[in-house]
C-alpha cells in the first residue's frame, strides 16, 4: 500500500520536474535570442580599437579631399557632384565614431543621444553605400552607351539624384530605427517582423551589391576591348582597368562580410539556433560591422586614383572617328 502510495506520489513529482526544466529551458533560449547574448571582451576591445583608428584615419583622408575638391578642382561635372556627395556621407559617419565606441564599449541604453548616434551612422553609412552604386551606374552608361549618356547625365541630374537620396533614407531609417525595441545602443531588434528584416537586407545590401558587381564587370569587359591595340591610351586604360578592379575589390572585402554576417544571424534567429551559435554571429556581425566602417577610409584612397589616373585617361584627344565610342573625360573619371 505504502509503495503503491509513493509511486503515485512520485508520478506526479518527476512531470511536474520535467516541466520545470522544458520550461526554463525555454526561458534560456528565449533570452539567448533577445538580451542576454554578450560580446567576447577581446572582441569589444577590438571593437573599440577600430572605431578609433577608423575615426583618426578617416577624418585625416577625407579632410584631404574635402581640401582637394573644393580647392583644387574647378569644374562641376557629374563625378564631382557624386564623390563629394559621397565625402559628406563619409565625413558624417566618421563623426559619429568616437561616441558610438563609446557607447557600445559602456553598454549604454537607448537614450536619446544613443538614438541619434545610430540614426546619424546608418543613414550616412546607407548614402555612402547608394552613392558608390551611383558612381558605378554613372561609369557604366557613360562607358557603355557614350550616345544616351548626354541624355541621362548632368551635374544638376546627379545633384538632383542624391538629394532625392538623402531624404528617401533619412525617412526611411528614422521610422525604423524610432520603432526599434531594443534595450542596450546598436542592440539588435529582434521583435522586428522577419518581412521587414529581410526588405532591409535586401535593399542596404543585396541590390547594391548585384547592382555594382553587374556594372564594374561590364565595364571592365568594355575597357579591355581597347586592350591589345598598340594605341597610346592602352597603358592608360589598363590603369583604369586595374582601378575599377580595386573599386569593386575594396567594396566586396568591405561590405561581403558585413551582408553574410547579417544574413546569417537573421537566418538562425528564425531557425532557432543555439545559444553558442547566436553568441558567435552576434559577435561576428560587431566585427564584419567595424569592417563596413573602414570602407569611409578606403573611398579616401579611391578619391586618389580618381583624380590622377581616370583625369589622365580621359584628357587625352580623340579622332572624330572615335567619338562615338570614346571615353569622355568627364565619364570615366570616378571611383
Amino acid at each position: 500500500m505504502c509503495v503503491r502510495h509513493t509511486l503515485l506520489c512520485s508520478r506526479p513529482r518527476s512531470q511536474n520536474i520535467i516541466q520545470h526544466l522544458h520550461i526554463r529551458t525555454m526561458n534560456v533560449s528565449n533570452n539567448c535570442s533577445v538580451t542576454n547574448l554578450e560580446l567576447y571582451h577581446h572582441v569589444r576591445l577590438l571593437e573599440f580599437v577600430l572605431y578609433n583608428i577608423i575615426f583618426f584615419f578617416g577624418a585625416l583622408f577625407n579632410a584631404v579631399a574635402l581640401w582637394v575638391f573644393f580647392c583644387k578642382i574647378k569644374k562641376w561635372t557629374e563625378t564631382r557632384v557624386y564623390v563629394i556627395n559621397l565625402v559628406f556621407a563619409d565625413c558624417f559617419v566618421i563623426c559619429t565614431l568616437p561616441s558610438m565606441a563609446y557607447l557600445l564599449w559602456n553598454k549604454s541604453t537607448r537614450d536619446e543621444l544613443c538614438q541619434f548616434i545610430e540614426a546619424m551612422y546608418f543613414i550616412n553609412m546607407v548614402v555612402s553605400i547608394y552613392t558608390i552604386l551611383f558612381i558605378s551606374i554613372d561609369r557604366y552608361i557613360a562607358i557603355k552607351h557614350p550616345l544616351k549618356a548626354r541624355t541621362f547625365r548632368s551635374p544638376s541630374k546627379a545633384a538632383l539624384l542624391c538629394g532625392l537620396l538623402w531624404v528617401s533614407v533619412i525617412i526611411g531609417a528614422t521610422l525604423q530605427l524610432w520603432q526599434r525595441h531594443a534595450t542596450l545602443c546598436f542592440q539588435k531588434d529582434t521583435s522586428a517582423p522577419a518581412t521587414l528584416g529581410l526588405l532591409s537586407i535586401f535593399f542596404v545590401f543585396t541590390l547594391p551589391l548585384v547592382i555594382l558587381t553587374f556594372c564594374s564587370v561590364e565595364v571592365i569587359r568594355n575597357l579591355k576591348k581597347h586592350l591589345n591595340t598598340n594605341s597610346p591610351e592602352e597603358k592608360l586604360i589598363q590603369k583604369a582597368v586595374h582601378v575599377i578592379y580595386a573599386d569593386l575589390i575594396v567594396f566586396l572585402i568591405c561590405f561581403l562580410p558585413a551582408y553574410l554576417g547579417v544574413l546569417g544571424r537573421f537566418i538562425m534567429e528564425r531557425i532557432g539556433a543555439t545559444c553558442f551559435l547566436l553568441q558567435v554571429m552576434k559577435n561576428f556581425s560587431s566585427v564584419t560591422r567595424c569592417i563596413a566602417t573602414s570602407n569611409c577610409c578606403l573611398d579616401s584612397i579611391c578619391y586618389y586614383f580618381v583624380t590622377k589616373e581616370f583625369h589622365e585617361v580621359l584628357l587625352l584627344p580623340k579622332s572624330s572617328t572615335e567619338k562615338t565610342d570614346q571615353i569622355h573625360p568627364s565619364e570615366t573619371h570616378t571611383c
